[in-house]
């Protein structure tokens, strides 16, 4: 089974709503990335699913690539902070509309992610995003420890970021032995 193929099993189709995703944004041509657990499981040694797509867009351009999606047949429900989009799938597209990520497209980097192709944000971008996650205590307590285990993740396979982590995570993650050098 290809990783592709698994996670078309795992997010029953899902596949097909990620590819005209990416289709529709690299067409409108505007700056985007994917964030959170899909660009850990690039950036991280050992993938793990999720049915989550979090993802950034240029802040000018929110408005005319819901309107693109919704014509391509996806379900725009608007939040505080972010976008929600559903397709036929049981993929869940989360748009973030928070400022905190709007520059990270500017330093995106092509990905094969699943089997599939699209940007996604930086080795430190991606940290930082987690790492901000983390630190909002208004999140539920099982998205703060997904949020911690994929800070983990992160740190596990590149030890120097460990350097970068606020005292209170490193009082939680082990300090990897490469680390040190």
């Amino acid at each position: 089974m290809t990783a592709k193929q698994f996670y078309d099993w795992q997010t029953s189709g899902g596949t097909d709503d990620v590819m005209h995703l990416v289709s529709i944004l690299e067409s409108a041509d505007v700056p985007w990335c994917v964030i959170g657990g899909v660009a850990v499981n690039h950036w991280a040694e050992h993938p793990m699913v999720t049915q989550d797509v979090d993802l950034v867009i240029s802040s000018d351009a929110v408005k005319h690539v819901v309107t693109l999606l919704e014509a391509d047949g996806f379900k725009a429900n608007e939040f505080e902070w972010s976008i929600n989009l559903t397709g036929r799938s049981a993929v869940s597209i989360q748009l973030s509309t928070e400022k905190f990520y709007f520059d990270f497209p500017s330093r995106s980097v092509p990905a094969d992610v699943h089997g599939i192709l699209m940007r996604v944000a930086s080795l430190n971008d991606t940290l930082q995003g987690k790492i901000q996650a983390w630190s909002d205590s208004g999140r539920r307590q099982s998205k703060r420890i997904k949020d911690l285990a994929d800070i983990a993740r992160l740190v596990e396979a590149h030890p120097k970021l460990w350097q970068q982590l606020p005292t209170t995570l490193q009082a939680q993650i082990q300090e990897p032995e490469s680390s040190q050098d």
